[in-house]
């Protein structure tokens, strides 16, 4: 199964239940009152953490996810039976923006850890909540409030104890593929990994990595290059970095610098993970040759800051399985320091600041066109077929200063005003 990273899906909550007209018809009660009963609330979508799940390939292929809508309103005061939330799973390590925005909605790391992304809307009230003294037999009610609607860009950073890192062909597909049991495809050439392999290595009982081999980085990769920025992402949730060189490589140090060079422009606190540096190869008698020149080399300029620089052969596994063992003392340390640090709470649902009773009125050749998220929730819980329901609209409008909005621009008798999918003509 290929690995996918991202996904882009289209959301929507389930819209509220119709509230209802209705009058109480029994035996020897000719005039019975209003008993209406309210909609019930359409279903939210939320997204859930699923740790089986280790790629997004499901929601590439279905793209749109609707939520139940609420039920309608029954007679003698019966509220209709609020829609079930449709919660849609997703692998451990998947951030959600949201796709018009760019803003970040959720960061879902742990097991059954879930975000609500779009609210259901509120049942519509029957025509009983609107009986008052001077109007005992309201012949008005609402219908459902609309859903919530977002498009979303799902990103899926990889959770691997350990990422494999190095230039292109430093051979970290071909150490993924000696010490765990992946399969990754294997060439001789740039970029033979286009996507992340995940492996798990098993050094004792108690001892087991998960490895990530990262596809290769090239000059300004941070900067979209190749294909380094699709994919640096994916070493942020890494504790511990093997850092892999080409022991074949013309300058072996300068692939190092290069390559946490691009790690730093992309993410500062990248080149703040603990490293660990292997030269592979060393079973090419050109490499063995040369390791002990290169090896001063390395401590001179500093490399190896955890542990002194090793020579290492990935296609004999010759010090492969004594560097593992350096990263898992690494891995052991790192999450200790992890389980000293405050867990951070889910990032809530984005909401925008905009003041929902704001509106905005243009003049079109058709008529006249009102935007404005109140009034058009508003006009979408309008029974129209009910004169005191849109005597109540009118209201609103006057409420929200849509009203003298219009007369101040020159709305006419007869003129048509556009609200949403609603045309309606303007009477004085």
């Amino acid at each position: 199964m290929p690995f996918i990273d991202e996904a882009r899906i289209k959301v929507e909550a389930g819209k509220g239940g119709d509230g209802i007209v209705h009058f109480r018809r029994e035996k020897y009660v000719p005039f019975g009152g209003p008993d209406g009963g309210d909609g019930g609330k359409g279903g939210d979508v939320v997204l859930e953490v699923l740790p089986t799940l280790n790629t997004l390939t499901k929601l590439r292929f279905q793209r749109i996810y609707k939520a139940e809508n609420g039920s309608i309103g029954g007679g003698n005061n019966k509220t209709g039976k609020s829609a079930e939330e449709l919660v849609i799973n997703v692998p451990p390590g998947t951030m959600i923006y949201d796709d018009e925005t760019n803003e970040l909605l959720g960061d879902l790391v742990i097991d059954k850890e879930h975000l609500v992304v779009c609210k259901g809307g509120r049942g519509g009230r029957g025509n009983a909540r609107f009986a008052t003294a001077r109007n005992q037999a309201p012949r008005v009610a609402e219908r459902g409030e609309p859903g919530e609607t977002r498009n979303l860009r799902l990103e899926l950073k990889l959770l691997a104890d350990i990422g494999i890192i190095g230039v292109p062909n430093a051979g970290k597909s071909t150490f993924l593929a000696a010490v765990t049991q992946a399969k990754p495809k294997i060439a001789a050439y740039p970029f033979t990994t286009l996507e992340p392999n995940l492996g798990v290595v098993s050094l004792e009982d108690d001892i087991a990595l998960v490895l990530a081999d990262i596809p290769g980085l090239i000059e300004d990769a941070h900067k979209g290059a190749g294909l380094g920025h699709a994919f640096l992402r994916h070493i942020q949730r890494t504790r511990v970095l093997i850092h892999l060189l080409d022991g074949m490589a013309e300058d072996p140090l300068a692939d190092y610098t290069q390559t946490n060079s691009e790690l730093a422009l992309f993410d500062p606190e990248l080149v703040k993970k603990p490293q660990l540096v292997a030269l592979n190869k060393l079973d090419l008698p050109e490499v063995a040759r040369r390791w002990n020149e290169l090896e001063v080399i390395f401590e001179k300029n500093d490399v190896g800051k955890h542990f002194p620089v090793t020579a290492i052969s990935a296609l004999t596994g010759k010090n492969v399985r004594p560097l593992l063992y350096r990263a898992a003392e690494l891995l052991v340390q790192e999450k200790a320091k992890a389980d000293h640090e405050p867990i951070s709470e889910n990032i809530p649902i984005y909401r925008p600041e905009a003041d929902p009773n704001e509106f905005e009125i243009r003049r079109t050749p058709k008529g006249w066109r009102i935007q404005g998220e109140a009034i058009e929730r508003a006009a979408a819980m309008t029974y129209w077929e009910y004169d005191q329901s849109v005597r109540r609209f009118h209201n609103i409008l006057v409420k929200l200063g849509i009203d003298q909005a219009l007369r101040e621009r020159g709305v006419q008798t007869g003129d048509t005003v556009f609200i949403s999918d609603y045309e309606l003509e303007w009477q004085d």
